[in-house]
């Protein structure tokens, strides 16, 4: 399962309580600061031959890029502090950005500055006064002009629509991110990005614009909340709504950007393709368990990314990037792997539209119970309870009959029914294939809202 805390197999987070390991850890002899696995200890005399004094290769025990025994240990220090992302830290600490990602950029800034300038010297050094670098002008052509569908023009496009979102709950503040769609300032996001919310918060634009903005209404099931931004003050060029697409019509492979404030870092956007359709998710930190049929994607989403749009080459939102799959134990230490997980725009629109309209979510069920114990290798959800005059019964479903698949999506674990079948819409036909005793068969449900 996917949320099962082994470290063999990947656990889904929606970033929740996120905190990095101090300076109290433990010592490891893995990891950053590890002496590696080929560094002989410094009391270790060298074993290799060694070379005459004037011999071409004299300098090699010298440097360590050449001779793997010299002890020499590259050494990257973690940062002390993380930003508040999605959950607060304790009482008192406000988000702001981990100083060891400032030191990092920093770090690696000298070391490149120092390389240039060193091929620069060298350049000049050997080429004297009459070198030209660099080729004749290209006109008034300007450099920075990019092609419309590029991923750089795509960007140029959508960027004034995305958000990030920071709300005071009990015990801090939560970030995360959101994006506009309508003209009157509505923003959707993730409801674990407001859960525990008095109901108001701060959205800040891709331009640093800063405006108010309170929760209209959210649904923890479907992880979809909505907020409203008080546009008075704003120019109507600052409140830009995204334009929709179909996640229908979305296919394995295509290519995907995702926008959002990774680990605090705002406007940040990342770029990949979609690795998977209508896979099963559930979560449950909180305490409230989710069930959607997720987009997967390889595209960089961490902790920070959560509510933020995942838009298709077109530059229309598909997903809402809400979870990553990680090998980590805890949230403290969970990242990217390349397994990020976006709730489909078809499910998330009509769950927004739901609350905006009626201030509530309808749930699309199929009038059935599973049995949770249920576990076979070949997969499917065994039917505990179907309900009188529902929607199964009315289809030739009975107690004790195993779902297979819905729409020829494989069920391998008991949940993945509930996440599939919320991926449509109260009123949509899908065919089940399920297996009464020893028998395949199929049936066509017509699926209904609940009533609450």
């Amino acid at each position: 399962m996917l949320d099962a805390k082994r470290t063999e197999e990947p656990i889904v987070t929606d970033g929740s309580a996120w905190r990095q390991p101090g300076s109290g850890a433990p010592a490891s002899n893995t990891g950053w600061g590890a002496r590696p696995a080929w560094a002989a200890p410094s009391s270790t005399q060298p074993t290799t031959p060694q070379p005459a004094a004037n011999s071409w290769w004299s300098d090699a025990l010298a440097d360590p890029w050449r001779d793997p025994d010299a002890p020499v240990v590259v050494v990257k220090q973690p940062a002390d502090e993380a930003p508040a992302l999605e959950k607060p830290p304790p009482p008192s600490s406000g988000p702001r950005v981990g100083i060891g990602l400032v030191l990092v950029v920093s770090i690696v800034t000298a070391l490149l500055a120092g390389a240039l300038g060193g091929t620069l010297g060298y350049v000049f050094a050997g080429g004297g006064g009459s070198t030209t670098l660099g080729g004749s002008p290209l006109g008034n052509a300007e450099a920075n002009n990019r092609a419309p569908d590029s991923v750089a023009g795509l960007v140029k496009k959508v960027l004034p629509s995305v958000v990030t979102i920071s709300v005071r709950v009990s015990n801090g503040t939560s970030l995360g991110s959101g994006f506009v769609v309508s003209a009157d300032g509505h923003v959707i996001t993730n409801n674990h990005v407001v859960e525990g919310s008095s109901g108001s918060a701060t959205v800040r634009f891709s331009d640093a614009t800063v405006a108010s903005a309170t929760v209209v209404g959210s649904d923890p099931e479907s992880d979809i909340a909505v907020l409203k931004i008080d546009t008075n003050g704003l120019p109507d060029s600052e409140v830009v709504p995204v334009q929709f697409g179909n996640s229908d019509a979305v296919q394995v492979g295509d290519p995907v950007v995702a926008i959002g404030a990774p680990l605090g870092l705002t406007s940040t956007v990342t770029y990949g393709v979609v690795s998977y359709l209508d896979r099963p998710i559930r979560t449950s930190e909180g305490g409230t368990a989710r069930y959607y049929a997720a987009i997967q994607t390889d595209a960089a989403v961490n902790q920070g990314n959560s509510g933020g749009p995942l838009f298709d080459a077109a530059g229309r939102v598909i997903g809402i990037n809400s979870v990553i799959g990680t090998l980590a134990e805890d949230q403290s230490s969970a990242g990217n792997v390349g397994l990020a997980f976006a709730i489909p725009i078809n499910h998330a629109r009509r769950i927004a539209t739901d609350i905006i309209n009626t201030g509530k979510a309808r749930r699309t069920v199929m009038g059935v119970q599973v049995d949770t114990t249920y576990q076979n290798p070949a997969g499917g959800a065994r039917l505990a309870t179907v309900e009188a005059g529902g929607p199964a019964e009315a289809a030739g479903l009975k107690t004790g009959d195993v779902v297979l698949s819905v729409n020829g999506k494989p069920i391998e674990e008991s949940w993945d029914l509930t996440a599939l079948v919320r991926r449509y819409a109260p009123g949509d036909t899908v065919d089940m294939q399920y297996l009464r005793g020893a028998a395949k068969a199929k049936a066509s449900v017509t699926l209904v809202a609940d009533a609450k």
